[in-house]
């Protein structure tokens, strides 16, 4: 995937985030603590010193990085540094938009930053619930996504056929799920009242398959290993929300109580971001939005062998589910 730089681009990237990064006085401690641990962990340059690389400028950077999905991977990086600039100004806002529009990149993040500094949280916060409504539509279990929920918002018939899993033997995706749902004292989709059950079908299947908790830091991490799957729209607008959520903090989804801010300021959360970042980027395939159901009878060693998901580097360390 993109976000696996070859050498030669990785002073360069570095680079054009820390340029990207350096205004109103200069990066903030947050934002220097999660670029060195991409840097770090996902690039393995802990040698580079991040306050004498070259600064790389919009346009420079747009004649060395030409390949798409890399523009994609460097904006992306940049949206999460800039959400870890608390609060958000005005000329961070501006230079993610300049370093947009070098590498011809666009996306619902510039509208809903703009929109932000401008015209205050209310307006952006609005923006957001509306961008978020459409991503989790497009966010539904496949096999789900042509089945309307019933009346009162409640789906007994998901229900029973998630249920069905008990019936899979030991160690397969099935019990793993519900396992999932046990170990977190979670509801399983179908059984309350929500508009959401076929979303999140397929976000704890994602959940389990990749073995990440569901603390804040470990959403956060998890939006940031399916984004290194694969850098396409869909995933690249769920790292949005999530950042949104957890990180800048200025509006959250209606399934969730409130809204975090700083998340990534803890050197052991930018860490987590940073090593999922490469535990993603190292699988050989998206498996957010496949067909789970027809999955769940395969033992889930086998599941992630064929998508190559790696071990976390400490399964124990209470941010995942091993």
């Amino acid at each position: 995937m993109s976000l696996l730089l070859s050498p030669d681009l990785v002073e360069p990237f570095a680079g054009g985030l820390m340029a990207g990064i350096d205004v109103d006085g200069g990066p903030t401690e947050e934002q220097l603590g999660v670029l060195q641990a991409i840097v770090s962990h996902v690039w393995n340059r802990p040698d580079l010193d991040l306050m004498t690389v070259r600064r790389i400028e919009p346009n420079e950077l747009a004649d060395l990085v030409t390949d798409e999905d890399h523009r994609n991977a460097f904006h992306e990086l940049h949206l999460t540094l800039e959400t870890c600039r608390h609060p958000v100004t005005d000329g961070q806002v501006e230079l993610v938009q300049a370093y947009a529009d070098a590498l011809g990149v666009d996306g619902d993040d510039l509208a809903i930053f703009r929109d932000l500094v401008s015209d205050g949280v209310d307006a952006a916060s609005a923006d957001y619930l509306r961008f978020l409504d459409r991503n989790l539509d497009e966010r539904v279990e496949p096999s789900l996504m042509a089945i309307s929920p019933d009346a009162d918002l409640h789906e007994a018939a998901l229900a029973e056929k998630l249920e069905a899993f008990a019936e899979y033997g030991p160690g397969t995706l099935g019990r793993a799920f519900l396992g999932f749902y046990e170990r977190f004292g979670l509801t399983l989709p179908g059984l309350d009242s929500s508009t959401h059950h076929h979303f999140f079908v397929a976000h704890d299947m994602t959940h389990t398959i990749a073995g990440l908790s569901t603390t804040v830091p470990a959403e956060i991490a998890l939006s940031a290993f399916q984004f290194a799957m694969n850098n396409d729209r869909l995933n690249r607008a769920a790292l949005l929300a999530s950042l949104v959520a957890h990180e800048a903090g200025f509006a959250h989804p209606s399934h969730l109580a409130k809204a975090n801010e700083s998340v990534l300021g803890n050197p052991a959360n930018a860490r987590l971001l940073a090593t999922e970042l490469r535990r993603g980027s190292a699988c050989r395939g998206d498996f957010s939005l496949i067909d789970h159901f027809e999955l769940a009878p395969m033992h889930i060693a086998d599941v992630r062998a064929e998508f190559g998901v790696q071990a976390p580097e400490n399964p124990a360390d209470g941010q995942h589910w091993w």
